[in-house]
């Protein structure tokens, strides 16, 4: 034994001396790691290391399936380099995006003519480009790409158009009224759409889509098993879709197991043939995903296509009307196999529309959601917001479970976004009752004392503070995997004008929801309890006072890449400054920040902090009194080079605004070819044509707090 002990110790010091390094490991392993590596990291950088690295960066496997999307810092130049070392063996090719790369660099993907899978969203495309790069591309399957002004079918090649006949997925984003390529697409099994022009032209010009109906070549859709469409506000949008949809009131294909249609706005246009659509899907039993706007359907119509079917994403998306049939359908045999569904949206479907008056009955049920999660029990994706959920007056026995709670039976949740006022245990006392609201004469003589909660000293007894989280702390204590958090208040809307219309139309008028103000900084402290939180939003939480809170969540969510902040505290002043600079001091694996306040004050001291964030790429400001320091500006955009994305719609003037914007592109854009500064007043009159010159994929970025949780990634909101 002596011996055996004294081997080892000899066999532990020979291990401690020697050194390993990458060429000791395996190809198996090395494989593995290179992976995780970017393609341009991994063709320019670590393939001129040694001659295996070299060997094994050109390995098919890491090569047949590459993106370089949100690969900001590849120019034109280093683009041409890789793709010329990809043309024998990529397959699959995403420049989803890359909004930057000129049309000289994307005729060169015709080099590639292995690919099968072509994604081009964002780039520019032309019909003449588009048609040279089929003729090439005979193995094409799968196609992404924008329809931009312009586009003329005509101009496509007869080899092009043969290679559009072997399609089975094609995505189209439309700039401009046009079936694009889908006529000449007669083996489609997967279509995806989204919409996004506007109303009216540069010139003030109404568009029209009546020039389409004369088309012979229209949509047939045979074979198509799976249609989304996704549509900008507008009726031009509106439109254009029934138009697209004109085939199913015809014919709906036997195959279609997926139908998700966005359309934001209170009144979607009405379309007749969505009953027999919704009675054919359930004919089959293979149902995956079904989305309808709220005037297409009826109870009736969603049991049939439910019935006997086990869908995997649902959503109801402020469809009220739906509230009983949907937890029928879910909890009492309505759907063959509930547990294959992993994504529900359920954001606003118990919102009484217009209601100066809700009862309880309006509410969430803690023993409903319950049950639904016993049901469910792999939903992975569950979005409630703009639902209302109040501890005290909750329907039910006294002492019912908090809502919370119920949510916790949830074991497998990814992403989830909730209203404000289902955190809240209830009306405090430091709370002010509207019984007790002084009348309106002594309103302009009195100053009205501060309705909310005490503030929040970080680690302090919640008691002492009136800061109760008990209901929120039971929700977090078994959710180690949630890594997007939403909170959103009932009332909040963005002030972001280009869905400020149809936003503000969805939501209640009677704005924030009372039990919205018993949620303060005890509530952000408790999320620290999520160490994988990746992506986080909060928007009208009228009850935080100093962002304490905040502050100490960021000092334990280490990972944190996405952070969104809106109408936080007081909307009368910036009450949690110094939280927010010691926020974002902590915030040092940040990507993308988004702020919405409406007296930000960018100083110095904010660019300094906002320094720290040494990877963020992604910015963006709104605040209609707000202020910025031009210097800082500067001085921050040159301590942060990945930072690609850089608006800002803020007070002062015009002159002040694009004075900054020019220096800012002067000084940064020949060594960030991505970059897109956009600087600009948000109270001028010609912010929506400054916003409609941003590139779409940028300006869903900025697009604030529409939630992206349970949607699928191609029908996340606008």
């Amino acid at each position: 034994m002596d011996r055996q002990i004294e081997q080892a110790v000899c066999d532990e010091d020979t291990m401690s001396s020697s050194t390993v390094g990458m060429s000791d490991l395996s190809d198996e392993i090395l494989l593995c790691i290179l992976r995780h590596v970017p393609v341009c990291n991994l063709l320019m950088n670590v393939a001129n290391v040694c001659h295996k690295l070299r060997t094994l960066c050109h390995d098919k496997t890491l090569l047949s399936n590459v993106s370089l999307s949100e690969e900001y810092q590849a120019d034109d130049l280093l683009v041409r380099q890789i793709l010329k070392q990809l043309a024998n063996h990529v397959q699959s090719l995403s420049l989803n995006g890359c909004y930057w790369l000129s049309g000289s660099t994307m005729e060169l993907l015709a080099r590639c003519r292995g690919v099968t899978h072509l994604d081009v969203t964002g780039c520019r495309i032309t019909s003449l480009r588009l048609s040279r790069l089929l003729t090439s591309l005979s193995l094409l399957r799968s196609l992404a790409f924008d329809v931009m002004p312009g586009f003329n079918s005509a101009q496509l090649s007869s080899e092009a158009v043969d290679s559009l006949s072997r399609l089975s997925e094609l995505r189209q984003t439309l700039l401009t009224p046009s079936y694009g390529v889908v006529p000449c697409c007669a083996q489609l099994r997967k279509l995806m759409l989204q919409f996004d022009i506007p109303d009216v032209t540069r010139e003030g010009v109404g568009v029209c889509c009546q020039l389409m109906v004369g088309q012979s070549s229209v949509p047939h859709y045979q074979q198509l098993e799976e249609f989304t469409a996704r549509l900008a506000p507008g009726e031009v949008n509106q439109t254009l879709l029934l138009l697209y949809l004109a085939v199913f009131s015809v014919h709906v294909p036997k195959r279609l197991r997926v139908f998700l249609v966005s359309i934001p706005g209170p009144n979607p246009a009405h379309w007749p043939a969505a009953p027999s659509l919704a009675q054919s899907l359930g004919l089959h039993g293979d149902l995956e995903a079904l989305q309808l706007p709220r005037s297409w359907l009826d109870s009736l119509s969603l049991k049939r296509a439910l019935e006997g079917n086990s869908p995997k994403h649902l959503s109801f998306s402020r469809c009220p009307a739906m509230w009983p049939q949907v937890f029928r359908s879910l909890l009492d045999g309505g759907v063959r196999d509930s547990a294959q569904l992993t994504s529900l949206n359920l954001s606003g479907i118990n919102q009484v529309l217009y209601s100066e008056c809700r009862s309880v009955d309006d509410q969430l049920v803690p023993g409903t959601m319950g049950q639904l999660a016993v049901g469910c029990s792999n939903i992975k994706h569950l979005n409630l917001m703009h639902t209302h959920y109040h501890h005290e007056s909750s329907p039910g026995p006294p002492g019912e479970t908090h809502l919370c709670a119920s949510l916790a039976k949830f074991k497998h949740l990814h992403s989830l976004t909730l209203p404000v006022c289902a955190l809240s245990d209830g009306l405090n006392t430091h709370q002010i009752s509207t019984n007790n609201t002084p009348s309106g004469l002594f309103l302009g003589l009195k100053k009205p004392p501060r309705v909310g909660l005490q503030n929040y000293k970080p680690d302090s007894d919640a008691s002492l503070s009136g800061d109760s989280t008990t209901g929120l702390s039971q929700l977090l204590a078994d959710s180690h995997v949630l890594r997007t958090v939403e909170l959103i208040g009932p009332g909040f809307v963005s002030v972001l004008p280009r869905l400020e219309p149809c936003s503000r139309a969805s939501v209640e008028p009677r704005g924030m929801c009372a039990w919205a103000r018993g949620v303060g900084d005890s509530h952000l402290a408790a999320l620290e309890a999520l160490p994988r939180l990746r992506r986080l939003t909060l928007a009208g939480l009228p009850g935080v006072l100093r962002g304490t809170g905040l502050a100490q969540l960021t000092r334990q969510c280490k990972d944190l890449r996405i952070l969104s902040l809106a109408n936080i505290g007081s909307l009368k002043t910036m009450n949690y400054s110094s939280a927010l600079l010691e926020t974002l001091k902590q915030c040092t694996q940040l990507q993308e920040l988004r702020l919405e306040q409406p007296y930000l004050n960018a100083n110095a001291a904010f660019f300094e902090a906002l320094s720290c964030c040494s990877r963020l790429q992604r910015l963006c400001l709104i605040s209609r009194s707000g202020t910025f320091d031009p210097s800082a500006t500067e001085t921050f955009m040159e301590r942060c080079p990945h930072v690609i994305m850089c608006h800002m719609f803020m007070g002062g003037t015009l002159v002040a605004c694009r004075t900054l914007q020019k220096t800012l592109v002067d000084r940064f854009s020949s060594e960030r070819s991505a970059l897109s500064v956009v600087i600009y007043p948000l109270h001028h009159e010609d912010l929506p044509s400054v916003i409609r010159d941003i590139p779409l994929t940028l300006l869903d970025r900025i697009t604030l707090f529409q939630s992206h949780v349970a949607q699928p990634p191609h029908l996340s909101p606008l």
